[in-house]
């Protein structure tokens, strides 16, 4: 059981007064039962936190010890994550409060702290435990045993607040926790990813709990929260799937910009396991070098490249013949069914594993040649000169040492197991025969056949027939550098050629190790802005983690990669097929509704059937526009944004502008961000300045691109329209 709720005697309206439950009493006993409540859970967080220090410190103490052994440094691994998860649990440790119908008390946290009585109920609840759940989840409708959900506001080590929801069917408010929720998103923007788990929704909590067999799409329009379900459900899985954490996971995002925006997430949730990439940087040392046009990147963006690639390697692999091989002075002939034989032992595997395994045949083979040709020769000799080989043997069997054996062959010259073995690893080890296997089988290099394949009109012609004439010349046309649509078909080749990873030093994080493999697989993958993925980086992704446990989130609707698909099953039926399960955010939490009510008409211009989330909050601020001529709007976009930043002050502003003006504007700006549409994917301000939306429109899927574009601001959207 939980401590004894304090219900009766604090009363149910502290706080923000919900919709519908206006409380009878006078203001004054509303500011007494605020501060007694407030007071109360002070006291709770003051216990809660000496808790955490005393934890804390004993865990520090263990890792000052020494660790010899490889068991005592796993358990350091896992101690030093706890110390971690501790130490980082400084701010908002606790956040929130469920009061049972049984009169049970049970407080929820950043991180979940056991009493100092080891056998009874935590302190305090881990937000991802399954007993925290109803904090989410449970409603008016469905109180799920609660009666009351207390949301309790901290600075550092102070209550400053608390927010109160009865459940006992006196609100029927659609929100979980309206009241801290919307001071949530009413507050300034700091140009960082905050933590969320005081505020999740129960749409949100649904999709962050769920199962993690197989890809999960999740569907979600501007404002829904996409990004912070992704993290938090990283979080939650790796809380209640530990065997997650050996593999680690990995957080693929749309731009570094955006990495860099939600880097404080994880950390400050306390989970190190994780890699935060690009599809571009996936491949350690290989750098992108080029702008491309759209055409380029949707043809090499085609699923068609995966099995051109594969035919393209196979085609490279030796054909059987036989071969002549030379060992001590002597040749050696493998016949060509032998060699066909082994070569189709291990067909399938990587190019260089292959040539792996099929060196290691070899060896056994030449081996067994070297034995049986010796034995021939021995039975030659024996034909003619039975009788001596006789006195041989008598006259070696008197020479013997009494308590031993020969250390050498057998009189009959045949060779012992050990000498045998001995004889394998002596050919193995053979420069002469190791220059042999590569000359016949060579080693290959990724970044050379890839430019090899790509420069040649008749080999793309051969393994990529379903490419045009047109565009066969459009992809040999290409210069050096890489590009971005480049980096999957390198991926791909890399694994297709199978290189040799290297075994993970002792005491390493998973994550440290897991960042500088290529072909490291994980135990999740998260896809934030998934709708602009190709068809061969969704390849990519499923290479990484062929379990297929995947979260994708995106928003359909904001695709602006140039690959045609308009639609989810579009997108991932080449890599998942029809295996995957869907889920959708429906509510907009972050773009006042004054903004989402422009967005229908956009959205219909490009060709979007969705409906628009539905924005639950209003900011009060109306979206205005200005007209400007092009020789007046650095002057007009200078002093909206001087004005927009004196609103706002300690807040964020941010411009969007088409992308053949970002280099005027950006000199011109200050500090202030100045990003394309796309650049600006995933990003918050409390307001934004869109300049030019018209040629925002005209740029290729430009009308997805203003959708993004609408749809950045938390509180208030400013027009520059240039005539």
């Amino acid at each position: 059981m939980g401590r004894k709720s304090a219900l009766n005697n604090v009363g149910a309206g502290v706080g923000r007064v919900m919709p519908g439950s206006e409380a009878p009493t006078s203001h004054a006993d509303d500011d007494v039962a605020r501060r007694s409540a407030v007071a109360e859970e002070q006291e709770f967080l003051d216990l809660a936190t000496a808790r955490r220090d005393r934890l804390a410190d004993h865990l520090q103490a263990e890792l000052s010890a020494d660790a010899l052994d490889a068991l005592e440094r796993a358990r350091l691994r896992l101690l030093r994550q706890q110390y971690e998860e501790l130490r980082r649990a400084q701010e908002g440790l606790v956040f929130g409060r469920l009061d049972g119908r049984d009169g049970t008390v049970r407080h929820v946290g950043r991180v979940g702290l056991r009493n100092d009585d080891e056998g009874g109920e935590p302190l305090l609840l881990d937000w991802r435990a399954p007993a925290a759940r109803p904090f989410y989840t449970a409603t008016a409708v469905d109180p799920q045993g609660q009666a009351r959900r207390r949301h309790i506001r901290t600075t550092g080590s102070a209550v400053v607040g608390v927010d109160d929801e009865p459940l006992d069917g006196t609100v029927t408010g659609e929100l979980v926790g309206e009241g801290a929720l919307l001071a949530a998103l009413d507050q300034r923007r700091t140009g960082r990813m905050s933590t969320a788990i005081s505020t999740l929704q129960r749409e949100q909590d649904d999709i962050i709990r769920a199962e993690a067999t197989g890809p999960l799409i999740v569907q979600g329009g501007p404002g829904t929260g996409k990004t912070v379900v992704a993290l938090h459900r990283v979080a939650y899985l790796l809380f209640a799937h530990p065997k997650i954490a050996d593999q680690a996971v990995l957080v693929l995002g749309p731009s570094p910009r955006f990495l860099q925006y939600i880097a404080q997430v994880l950390p400050a949730l306390g989970e190190t396991a994780v890699v935060s990439a690009t599809c571009d940087t996936l491949l350690p040392g290989i750098r992108v070098g080029r702008e491309e046009s759209r055409l380029l990147a949707e043809i090499k963006g085609r699923a068609l490249w995966q099995p051109a690639l594969e035919n393209y390697v196979t085609s490279l692999l030796p054909r059987p013949r036989e071969l002549r091989l030379r060992w001590e002075g002597e040749f050696y002939v493998i016949a060509a069914a032998t060699v066909a034989q082994a070569l189709a032992s291990v067909r399938g595997r990587p190019y260089h594993r292959a040539r792996q395994s099929f060196a290691e045949q070899l060896h056994h083979v030449l081996a067994e040649a070297v034995v049986e040709q010796r034995e021939a020769l021995m039975e030659e000799m024996e034909e003619g000169f039975e009788d001596i080989l006789a006195r041989v043997d008598r006259s070696m069997q008197y020479d013997r040492h009494p308590g031993g054996g020969s250390a050498g062959s057998d009189v009959d010259g045949l060779l012992s197991e050990e000498e045998i073995e001995d004889l394998r690893r002596r050919i193995a080890a053979n420069a002469t025969i190791a220059r042999f296997v590569e000359a016949w089988w060579p080693t290959l290099d990724a970044e050379t056949l890839l430019r090899d394949l790509l420069t040649d009109c008749t080999l793309l012609a051969r393994f990529a027939p379903q490419l045009s004439t047109e565009e066969i010349t459009a992809v040999s046309a290409e210069p050096a550098p890489w590009a971005s649509s480049d980096i999957p078909l390198l991926d791909a080749l890399a694994d297709l050629l199978g290189e040799v990873e290297a075994p993970q030093p002792q005491g390493e994080f998973v994550a440290d190790h897991a960042r500088r493999q290529r072909g490291w697989v994980y135990g999740h993958v998260v896809v934030d802005e998934a709708q602009e993925l190709s068809e061969m980086q969704w390849q990519m992704v499923l290479r990484r983690c062929p379990s297929r446990s995947i979260t994708a989130v995106g928003d359909i609707d904001q695709a602006e990669a140039a690959h045609r698909h308009t639609s989810w099953a579009e997108a991932v039926r080449a890599a998942f097929g029809e295996r995957w399960t869907a889920a959708e955010l429906t509510i907009c939490y972050r773009t006042p509704r004054e903004v989402m009510d422009l967005t229908a008409p956009v959205l219909r211009q490009a060709g979007s059937h969705n409906t628009p989330p539905r924005a639950v909050r209003s900011s009060g601020v109306a979206p205005w526009t200005l007209t400007t001529t092009p020789a007046e709007l650095a002057g007009t976009a200078g002093q909206a944004v001087r004005q927009l930043r004196e609103r706002w002050h300690g807040g964020t502003v941010g411009v969007i502008a088409p992308a053949g003006r970002i280099a005027e504007l950006l000199p011109l700006l200050g500090d202030v961000p100045v990003l394309t549409a796309t650049q600006s994917k995933g990003l918050e301000w409390d307001a934004t300045l869109l300049i030019d939306p018209q040629g925002i429109a005209a740029e290729p899927r430009g009308w997805n691109g203003l959708y993004v574009a609408l749809t950045r601001c938390t509180q208030e959207l400013g027009q520059l329209v240039v005539t």
